[in-house]
């Protein structure tokens, strides 16, 4: 594992798989790091170089002053693409790393040659629950406040199905980055997956939990219809359902990345 410094951050990251083969690149949701993807690692490297980052404030990435944007996340990934010399990569992101994919595919299109968007959504919950996520923070913090808390969005679903490493993964990066990319989800525009249709003209896969509460599956239907010739895919899991249905995920991304 190793570390970029770009311009005003330093991002954690790991390359798995042959050095010759063509990238993926995995990005992870609010409050779990890039171990969130230990599950598909043995499937992916048979074929791809898989490069896994700690988004900025999550894992062992630099903490920086907040809030942070999801423009400012993609242009992270970007940076990151462009200190390890990679013109263009096949991405899949994982709820917020699901909306790093659509600023991408929006902006820059280039870089992708294929595009998958699990667990998201072109806005993700409401302001009102966002509200009530951020005041939890101040108050101490999402993972003290774990287990009785009815407005943590991911950080339930992660401690129903996760292993223990990727529990306390969450709850340090809750504490460190909650509250910065809270205050920006909560207003995110609705439309902004609109455009990747128009922009992108890779492939791209839409996958949905059929029990998510958190990005319902109309939600990843709505994506889906407003990207030209995207696929849709509905799972039997909640938000995490690289984790929930490890099985039926992993295949469904391995042959679609194949195709």
């Amino acid at each position: 594992m190793a570390s970029a410094k770009l311009r005003n951050v330093s991002i954690h990251y790991r390359f798995d798989g042959a050095e010759e083969a063509p990238v993926v690149m995995l990005c992870n949701s609010l409050e779990t790091n890039l171990s969130v993807w230990d599950a598909q690692l043995p499937a992916l490297t048979r074929r791809y170089r898989v490069l896994r980052y700690d988004s900025r404030g999550h894992g062992q990435s630099e903490v920086t002053p907040g809030p942070y944007t999801i423009e400012q996340l993609a242009r992270d990934a970007l940076g990151l693409l462009d200190a390890l010399g990679l013109a263009q990569v096949r991405f899949c992101g994982l709820s917020t790393g699901g909306m790093v994919g659509q600023w991408l595919g929006a902006n820059a299109p280039s870089r992708l040659s294929r595009l998958v968007l699990c667990n998201t959504a072109a806005r993700i919950g409401t302001q009102e629950i966002w509200n009530a996520r951020i005041d939890a923070v101040n108050k101490g913090g999402i993972g003290r406040n774990r287990r009785r808390s009815t407005d943590s969005l991911v950080l339930r679903a992660v401690y129903r199905c996760c292993p223990k490493r990727h529990q306390r993964d969450a709850a340090d990066a809750a504490h460190h980055a909650g509250r910065r990319l809270c205050r920006f989800v909560r207003r995110y525009p609705r439309h902004g997956s609109t455009r990747i249709g128009s922009q992108h003209r890779g492939d791209d896969l839409v996958i949905s939990g059929a029990h998510d509460a958190a990005t319902p599956a109309a939600d990843g239907r709505f994506l889906a219809e407003h990207i030209a010739g995207a696929k849709y895919l509905e799972l039997a899991a909640a938000h995490l359902s690289n984790i929930e249905a490890e099985a039926e995920s992993t295949s469904a991304l391995t042959a679609f990345l194949a195709d």
